[in-house]
């Protein structure tokens, strides 16, 4: 069966925050559904659905292009003017590390909440990135809409330097005026410059009926209402076209969706799992390597150990011989440097009188950590057993289950960003859902529905944040909900738009106990 002759390069998921409402494994099961052999991603500013996207078109068959919208800062001094975006598409490895350095500069640099990046810097990691002008909300379209032709032709003129053949003039066709209006001074230009032209459209939802679903989304970010008329919103035909759509769209331009399968077949790249990139800890001993110092560190707390327990020469025969056991397997399985890290920063807490728990789950059979002060817990009178912490059978990273006083735990992250250095180290990112009370208060609110009906929705739904029940199942289980929904157009309308919206991202925040030490700058 022959592919499709068009692929679509601007597609947002879930992963662009309260605006994109598809969620990533449905961007590939979309693609494969159109036999399209390739399809990218391009969410606002950030890398967050990377890996899982390339990991779901792998599993589809289909090519994985990893692409992100890198906002460029507003040309007027207005306050709150938002950052105008373009598309950059990774075409190896290269294009891959610049496009992690550029999202990781946007949000470093800038406004988190609309990450930016200067043009400087767009050119100076250009190496391995091809760049789409950015369509409707594009500096060259904005440019152009505002009669800034001189100003265009510079800007043009710079990325072409920059990025020669891998720049892109990108044509968006979503019904508006201002698009048709703008659109012949867009292709002059690129005919003046020699540049390709490529047709795309930008994808916020996945089918048409999802356009009223999307609209409260927006809303529910901004915390305004359906019904307000200046607010930002998208048109209905914002959704992830079929191809014989898109080439019936662009009839006239063929060429453009051509470009889509040749700038397909250019990128080359997805971005795939590794093994734990383990950092070398600073406590290394001179002239020794990280088995020695450890082996040295562990004998050394065992004698401490047997000083406070008063053991005699059998028991510490007996505790020697079990250390020498766990330090072997620890060495055998590439961990000396893991034990050490841990090791430091939790002896460095209690030093400081920072409250250290005594040791949670299987990292308590570990005597080789308590010699090390990681565990307060002696696992031999417990008969508790290493092998459920580390197995060579079953080979994994190990696993301590650490708890700091919550008062003072940011000086412990401190350390270890002074130690590490504080571009190898970070806290992890982790992401709201709109689950189901949520997600039918949001939308109850920004379809301006009274809060006491709303309220009655949402208490019927069950609220188990253990095992959280979804709408459907909670409507399938309470007949007043039923009769609510049946009953009343407001509450139909309700409870199918939060179901849509039900379990994509909301926003993202730090998590509360998760950091990341690496071996290299984190970017």
């Amino acid at each position: 069966m022959s592919h499709a002759d068009f692929v679509h390069l601007r597609v947002h998921s879930a992963y662009s925050l309260s605006q994109g409402a598809i969620r990533v494994a449905d961007i590939a099961a979309l693609a494969g559904e159109m036999r399209m052999p390739a399809v990218a991603i391009t969410d606002s500013g950030n890398l967050f659905g990377a890996l899982e996207f390339s990991q779901y078109c792998a599993k589809g068959g289909i090519q994985p292009i990893i692409g992100c919208q890198i906002g460029l800062p507003a040309r007027n001094d207005k306050p709150g003017a938002p950052a105008e975006p373009v598309v950059l598409l990774a075409q190896n490895e290269t294009g891959l590390a610049n496009l992690q350095i550029l999202s990781s500069s946007g949000f470093q640099t800038s406004d988190p909440a609309d990450p930016f990046v200067s043009l400087d810097v767009l050119c100076e990691r250009a190496e391995g990135l091809m760049l789409l002008s950015g369509g409707t909300r594009g500096p060259l379209f904005q440019m152009l809409a505002e009669g800034q032709r001189d100003e265009a032709e510079r800007w043009l003129s710079r990325l072409h330097e920059a990025y020669g053949d891998r720049l892109i003039v990108e044509l968006h066709r979503h019904g508006l005026a201002v698009e048709k209006a703008v659109e012949p001074g867009v292709l002059g230009l690129a005919d003046r410059f020699g540049l390709p032209l490529v047709a795309t459209n930008e994808c916020f939802f996945p089918k048409p009926d999802m356009y009223e679903a999307h609209d409260a989304l927006i809303c529910i970010a901004q915390g305004r209402t359906m019904a307000e008329k200046d607010r930002f919103r998208v048109t209905p035909e914002h959704w992830f076209k079929p191809p014989e759509m898109m080439r019936a769209l662009f009839a006239d331009l063929p060429e453009a969706c051509d470009n889509t399968l040749e700038i397909a077949r250019r990128c080359a790249i997805k971005v795939e799992t590794c093994k734990p990139l383990l950092p070398v800890c600073p406590k290394v001993r001179e002239g020794a390597t990280e088995d020695e110092t450890l082996r040295a560190m562990a004998r050394e707390g065992l004698e401490r150990r047997f000083a406070a327990m008063q053991a005699d020469d059998a028991t510490q025969e007996r505790y020697r011989e079990r250390l020498a056991f766990e330090l072997d397997i620890i060495a055998k399985m590439g961990f000396p440097g893991y034990f050490m890290i841990v090791a430091d920063f939790i002896q460095w807490a209690k030093a400081h009188d920072i409250p250290v728990g005594p040791g949670r789950g299987s990292g308590a059979g570990s005597l080789a950590a308590w010699a090390l002060t990681i565990t307060d817990i002696d696992p031999l009178p417990f008969n508790l057993l290493f092998e459920r912490f580390l197995n060579p059978e079953r080979v994994s990273m190990p696993d301590f289950d650490i708890d700091f006083c919550q008062d003072r735990r940011d000086e412990v992250i401190a350390y270890v960003r002074r130690e590490y250095g504080a571009d190898r180290v970070a806290q992890i990112i982790t992401f709201g859902k709109l689950q189901a009370r949520a997600a039918v208060r949001d939308v109850g609110r920004v379809l301006g529905l009274p809060y006491g009906m709303v309220n009655r929705v949402a208490e019927l739904i069950p609220n188990n944040p253990a095992k959280p029940v979804t709408l459907k199942d909670a409507i399938a289980g309470e007949p007043k909900l039923q009769e609510m929904r049946d009953g009343d157009e407001a509450m139909r309308r309700l409870m199918e738009i939060a179901q849509q919206l039900e379990g994509l991202y909301r926003h993202a925040s730090t998590h509360a106990a998760g950091v990341v030490i690496g071996d290299r700058p984190l970017v």
